[in-house]
């Protein structure tokens, strides 16, 4: 996605803050390196938020990780009117792993972890990391899309299944972090670091921008 240069004018409102509709601790900090503001817009206890990530059949990584990325979007900004919160764009990001032309999605348990990290050994793979940003007057922005190659040294399964003991697998795309213990396997990457990690910078940026967010 390209979007088009920021441009001050003194007519159109800028946002000191945007809301941010994910729990994830890394996307936290990622925007805090841009030295962006932000507000946790998180699912209400009565929102089904893990059913928008269930997968069409036949559908690719890259369509459904966009997919994904803009129902979430939607769900957020229904979540902000409801919930009578200020006005102010919306950051939403979705990442997954995929390999062989199937998408690896958060492992159910320790060993389903082991499983995905044994097919992602010794290879190359792919991270997709979607980004959307609904402005402050709901018009949901075209969402980018970040590819990054990653290359898997060789391991054992005992040096897997003592990663997935860890427990820092749970809860990330492909069972693995790249911030964390899993660089013991990473032999090399193509692409975005941060995207890798959930939140691609220099596409978040540009979106951020184009919302009229201060930073």
């Amino acid at each position: 996605m390209t979007c088009a240069p920021f441009e001050s004018n003194p007519t159109m409102p800028t946002y000191p803050f945007v809301y941010l509709a994910s729990q994830s601790p890394r996307r936290k900090e990622l925007l805090a390196q841009l030295g962006v503001r932000y507000e946790l817009l998180l699912p209400r206890p009565d929102e089904d938020a893990e059913a928008l990530e269930a997968e069409l059949p036949g559908e690719a990584a890259d369509a459904y990780v966009v997919r994904v990325c803009a129902l979430k979007a939607h769900a957020a900004r229904a979540r902000l009117i409801a919930g009578g919160h200020a006005s102010a764009p919306i950051l939403v990001a979705d990442t997954t792993v995929t390999i062989d032309g199937l998408i690896l999605g958060k492992p159910l348990h320790e060993e389903d972890a082991v499983a995905m990290l044994e097919r992602l050994a010794g290879r190359e793979h792919e991270v997709l990391t979607a980004i959307a940003v609904v402005d402050a007057d709901g018009t949901l922005l075209e969402p980018a899309l970040s590819r990054s190659a990653v290359r898997f040294a060789g391991a054992d399964r005992a040096a897997l299944q003592r990663y997935a003991a860890s427990g820092e697998p749970l809860g990330k795309a492909g069972a693995y972090g790249i911030q964390g213990r899993a660089a013991e396997f990473i032999e090399r990457i193509d692409g975005s670091y941060s995207g890798i990690m959930g939140l691609p910078l220099f596409e978040t940026a540009a979106l951020l921008r184009v919302a009229r967010v201060e930073f």
